[in-house]
């Protein structure tokens, strides 16, 4: 299960797909609505003065998997579109109005994007785009998911259930390749609830779509069932990648691994041509 960043007037939700439909962090949608510094007792108190709302709360919210501000992987609360209309009504927000119809627009896309999914695609790529990436790293990036997306394919395929399990066979081919995990990485970049790989710059890019394809490519052959067969095969596939990045390293005398947030950087350099 995969963390996403939905925007709502500047302000950040996490959101992640569940039964094939959105599910929003209730926590990071309360913080938009309220301007609450403490969401988490405003919350409670909400649910104390709502009756109903206290009654079907087990109903409405269901615990899912999102990257924590520290970058962990935690159990948070979440609710569908439905389930977030019924808790905005609880919210005496003047915000309350706009987010239902951006909340709306949100589920809606959704629907089109099973229906076609060319469209979310392209959604992703105009998204990129308006952050001012280039053509070519967005390229890059989209091969990127689809070569993750074939990878945990292929994982689902041979035994790997769980949330947890997912995230340890990313950071084993992660720290071979790298020699870092993905957490320890976002830490050398600064960066919080941020998605890793979108502020990687091409080479990083480059060398995590080989870690993840070799990866890939060795479970095809080898059909490793269960997890810890699964774990020695990412281990290989990011010797792989980690390999072919040391020799680049000794040819050019530079690290590939940057501390530097490319969207930054990228930001500056726009800045510095005008």
């Amino acid at each position: 299960m995969e963390t996403k960043i939905a925007v709502f007037k500047g302000k950040s939700i996490r959101k992640t797909i569940h039964n094939n439909e959105w599910w929003f962090a209730v926590v990071d949608v309360v913080e938009v609505l309220a301007d609450s510094n403490d969401p988490v007792q405003y919350i409670k108190k909400m649910r104390n003065r709502d009756p109903q709302l206290q009654t079907n709360w087990g109903t409405i919210c269901t615990p899912l998997d999102l990257i924590a501000k520290d970058g962990k992987i935690r159990k948070v609360l979440c609710a569908n579109t439905e389930g977030i209309f019924r808790i905005i009504q609880s919210v005496p927000s003047p915000k309350a109005e706009p987010f239902k119809r951006w909340l709306a627009k949100v589920g809606y896309e959704r629907i089109q994007e099973i229906e076609d999914p060319e469209l979310g695609q392209k959604r992703t790529r105009a998204l990129y785009k308006a952050k001012g990436y280039s053509e070519d790293w967005i390229e890059k990036r989209m091969r990127g998911i689809a070569i993750r997306e074939e990878l945990t394919d292929e994982w689902k395929k041979h035994g790997v259930e769980k949330d947890r399990e997912y995230e340890i066979l990313t950071a084993e081919i992660s720290k071979a390749t790298f020699g870092f995990t993905p957490s320890e990485y976002k830490k050398l970049k600064r960066l919080q609830r941020e998605n890793l790989r979108d502020h990687m710059n091409d080479l990083e890019l480059i060398f995590s779509m080989l870690g993840e394809a070799a990866t890939t490519e060795i479970t095809k052959v080898e059909h490793p069932l269960g997890f810890e067969k699964n774990r020695q095969v990412s281990k290989r596939g990011g010797r792989i990648a980690g390999g072919a990045r040391e020799k680049l390293e000794k040819e050019t005398g530079k690290k590939v691994v940057s501390p530097t947030n490319y969207v930054t950087e990228t930001q500056k350099s726009k800045k510095l041509k005008k």
